[in-house]
This record gives C-alpha cells, sequence and structure tokens, in this order.
C-alpha cells in the first residue's frame, strides 16, 4: 500500500512532490546524486553540498594516507531501507555498502586508478571508474549522506498532508558538515508498521540511464575512437558502396577496446575533452522524471478530471478552506512540477507573527520562474501561496497581508489563489500600486485559470499556468 493510501490522502502521484513509495517493497528509482548536483532550488543545493562535503573530506584522508580514518568514514554508509528505493525484492533490505564485505569493497575504491590520481571528486563518477560502484550503490551511498535533508523534507511533508509522526526516534548516521563527522540523534520520524520511512523528493530520482559509464562508452568513447580509426585509415575501416568509410562498434568491440572501468578512466585520462563533452551534454538533457515515468499506470486524464471535479465541489467559506487548501496544492503539483518544488505548510515567520499558507521552492531553469529572477530582476527563490476560499472578493487586505508575508530572503512574489474576482481589473491595479511601491509582485489566480490550464494539460501543453501567469505578469508590471 502506497503512502498515499496508507495515510488516506486521496492523492495521485501527480499530486504530491515525493516518490509515493509502497513500504512493503522497493521502487526501482535511484537517488541520483549527479541529477541532484544539476537542481537550483536551495534543499536540493543544500543535499549536494554535504555529499560534497563528504567525499572531498574522505578523498583528502585517503590522499594523506590515513585510510584508518577514511575506513571508520566509510563503514557508516549501511543499508539504507528508509527510502524503499533500489533493487530489493520483497521487503526492502537495501543493497548498501553494509550489506556485504565493507573492508574489500573499501580497497576497490581507494586503490582505483581513479581514487589515486587525485583526478576524481565527484561521486557520480565513482560509477563510471571504480569496479563494484554501480547505481544501487551509488544511490545508497547518497542516502546516508542526505538522511539528515531526508527527514527535514519528510517532517515538512508530513505536515503538509497531515501525516503523523512519531517522536524520539534513533535516526542516523546523518553527516554533519561542519564537524566532519557522523551524528546520531533521536527526532521524529515517520513510522510505517513499524518502519522508518524517509520520504524523497521526485526530482532528484531516476532510473539512472543517462550519466552511466555504459551511455558514456557507446555514445561517446566509441564514437570518437570510430572517427579516429576513420582518420587514421586503420585496417577496421570498411566503405559502403559509395565508398564512404566507417567503422562499426561491434568492430572495435571485439577486436581493439577490452573494455573495463579501469580501461574507462585510462581513456579519460588520455582525452579529457570526451569526458568533458559528455558531461556538458548530460547537463542540458538529464531532467527530473515526471509523475507518469514514476507511476505509469496514472492516467493522467482522470487525474485531471478527478482533480477539476473535486475544486467544482468544493464550496466557497471557511467550512470548506481545508479542502480547498488540498486541492490547490495538488493543482499547482501537477501543473507547475519541476518548476517549482518541495511545498511547505505555513512556515512561521517574524517570529511567529505571521504565518504563510504555503512556500516553494523555485527550482527553474527555463520558463516563468526561471524569467522572474533573471529577466524581471524579482528576487525569487521562494513562491509564496495565499489560498482563500472566500465567498467575497478578495481586496486591500488579503493583499497587505500578501505584502507583509514577502521580503529579499524568502521572496518577492506571491500567488494569491481564490474562486473567483468579480472586478479583476480592479484587484489588477491593486497589485500594480503595490508592484510600483516595490512591495513586490502579486499575482491572482481562480478557478478558471486552473481548469483551463487542467485542460490543456489533456492536450499535451504542460505549461500552460506558466504562460497564464506571464499574461498576468506583465499586464501588472508594463503598463
Amino acid at each position: 500500500m502506497r503512502i498515499s493510501s496508507e495515510f488516506n490522502l486521496n492523492k495521485s502521484q501527480y499530486e504530491v512532490d515525493f516518490v509515493d513509495i509502497d513500504p512493503d517493497q522497493d521502487t526501482t528509482l535511484f537517488i541520483d546524486p549527479y541529477l541532484l548536483g544539476l537542481r537550483v532550488d536551495r534543499w536540493s543545493m543544500e543535499a549536494a553540498s554535504l555529499v560534497r562535503s563528504f567525499f572531498s573530506h574522505f578523498l583528502n584522508l585517503v590522499g594523506d594516507g590515513k585510510n584508518d580514518q577514511a575506513f571508520e568514514l566509510f563503514s557508516h554508509l549501511h543499508e539504507p531501507n528508509e527510502t524503499c528505493l533500489g533493487l530489493s525484492k520483497g521487503r526492502p533490505r537495501g543493497n548498501g555498502v553494509g550489506s556485504e564485505d565493507a573492508r574489500k569493497l573499501f580497497e576497490s575504491i581507494i586503490q582505483s586508478k581513479a581514487v589515486k590520481s587525485g583526478n576524481i571528486a565527484d561521486l557520480e563518477d565513482f560509477r563510471l571508474f571504480i569496479t563494484g560502484i554501480g547505481k544501487d550503490k551509488v544511490s545508497d551511498i547518497t542516502t546516508n549522506i542526505i538522511r539528515g535533508k531526508l527527514l527535514e523534507y519528510t517532517h515538512e511533508q508530513c505536515a503538509l498532508h497531515g501525516i503523523p509522526l512519531t517522536p524520539k526516534i534513533p535516526v542516523g548516521p546523518i553527516w554533519d558538515s561542519v564537524r566532519l563527522s557522523w551524528i546520531f540523534d533521536y527526532r521524529e520520524a515517520l513510522i510505517v508498521d513499524g518502519k522508518k520511512i524517509l520520504l524523497t523528493p521526485k526530482s532528484i530520482v531516476s532510473y539512472c540511464k543517462m550519466y552511466a559509464p555504459e551511455t558514456y562508452y557507446n555514445k561517446h568513447v566509441l564514437e570518437y575512437l570510430q572517427h579516429e580509426h576513420i582518420r587514421m585509415g586503420s585496417m577496421w575501416v570498411e566503405h559502403r558502396q559509395d565508398g564512404t568509410p566507417y567503422v562499426t562498434k561491434k568492430s572495435l568491440k571485439e577486436n581493439v577496446v577490452e573494455y573495463s572501468k579501469e580501461w574507462l578512466f585510462d581513456f579519460t585520462e588520455k582525452h579529457p575533452e570526451v569526458f568533458k563533452s559528455f558531461k556538458d551534454i548530460q547537463a542540458t538533457t538529464v531532467k527530473p522524471l515526471d509523475s507518469s515515468s514514476i507511476d505509469p499506470d496514472l492516467d493522467l486524464h482522470k487525474v485531471v478530471d478527478h482533480l477539476i471535479g473535486r475544486l467544482t465541489n468544493i464550496k466557497p467559506g471557511a467550512n470548506e478552506a481545508s479542502d480547498y487548501h488540498r486541492v490547490v496544492v495538488g493543482i499547482l503539483e501537477l501543473l507547475l512540477y519541476p518548476q517549482v518544488c518541495s511545498p511547505v505548510l505555513e512556515r512561521e515567520i517574524n517570529q511567529g507573527r505571521k504565518r504563510i499558507d504555503i512556500y516553494y521552492s523555485n527550482a527553474a531553469q527555463d520558463g516563468f520562474f526561471h524569467t522572474l529572477h533573471m529577466i524581471n530582476k524579482i528576487p525569487s527563490a521562494y513562491i509564496i501561496v495565499e489560498c482563500k476560499n472566500y465567498t467575497k472578493d478578495i481586496k486591500n487586505p488579503e493583499l497587505d497581508q500578501m505584502v507583509g508575508r514577502l521580503s529579499v530572503n524568502r521572496g518577492k512574489f506571491g500567488i494569491i489563489t481564490c474562486r473567483d474576482i468579480d472586478n479583476r481589473k480592479l484587484f489588477l491595479e491593486r497589485c500594480r500600486d503595490s508592484f510600483k511601491d516595490d512591495h513586490g509582485l502579486i499575482v491572482p489566480l481562480v478557478d478558471v485559470d486552473f481548469i483551463e490550464s487542467l485542460k490543456e494539460m489533456k492536450k499535451g501543453n504542460q505549461r500552460h499556468l506558466e504562460e497564464i501567469l506571464t499574461r498576468v505578469k506583465d499586464t501588472i508590471i508594463m503598463a
């Protein structure tokens, strides 16, 4: 039973920010440190920083000949069952370092050419060049290092969705990048059937098929060698009927290349430009999985129809405000992921004197939310959303309330969602006055905006809500 069913969330994978795992069996996905390192939202950057700090310290210890200290550090990378991700069959059991001879794997790492060279620093490159390190190991190692951030994320998602936590549960190891050591602690934790669970952002998981040794070898190394053999006119060159020379990858594999990870690293040392090309291309092609890739059994059209039905059936007013809030969170997740992510509920600010309904992290590298910061120069590390299930128009008090939540550090962009606005022109004029007074950009969204964008999503236009936001933004700031 998935987390969404276990806690009666009435939500699909499209409507939640985390991987909707089944605690009784592993989902065949992996935390991908390469994808994590590409993300620009604050949570991901902090998690990626933990990974870098761990391996920088680990490699420094190895480089200084402090192998005992390095192994002690390494030995805490045990089997992380909490995320329920990976390759296990049946009840999750992990496939981390602790599930086999840790010393043997450690020796394989420190004796590898890649580590000895001093030219490898990123965890994802261990998978490319070190024997015994595959996508499951890399994922498990990453999980251990970012466990503290995953605990934080789990707490936030449980608060958002009303999932209860259990106090005083032993957690750890947790990597402390200041002390450069592992710490163990007692904290609130998500417990399902007596098992600790960590929720994982769906934006950092993948099937690990892109940044992989097979991709590097087949799509970059062999193609480079094909061109080189043609240039040199080697004995493996054949010719088509029109005289065009070619070399098959099959002939190179059978007669020229004895593939191994050590060979791949030796090649990279001799031809760094090929590896740079590989990394540059991956940086532009590796993207977060969409929800349909995580749960292919889902029918997007049914999810959309379900959300439209739920939204239209909620009556305006305080009695159904919580239902409206939950539906809006699901709709925004469906329409704006992965541009925004990691929604957090009612964050206290100003020592608790004010509260925010929801705030999202801005993870956009193109589109509306990227343009806000890069082109319009509007600070927007976080996207602040207020949900108003009012029976009347939102007016100046609601606008002033949002203004009080905006700041340079939190963000100067906010969205107010409500059911309808009778005098939309007047409210946009108020938003324009607020923007001109440097109080921030505030954009209203109403039911018809959501319904229109949901219907457009069924047609394949996945970013229609960004188009609406752009039109409203231009109306406010360009008048």
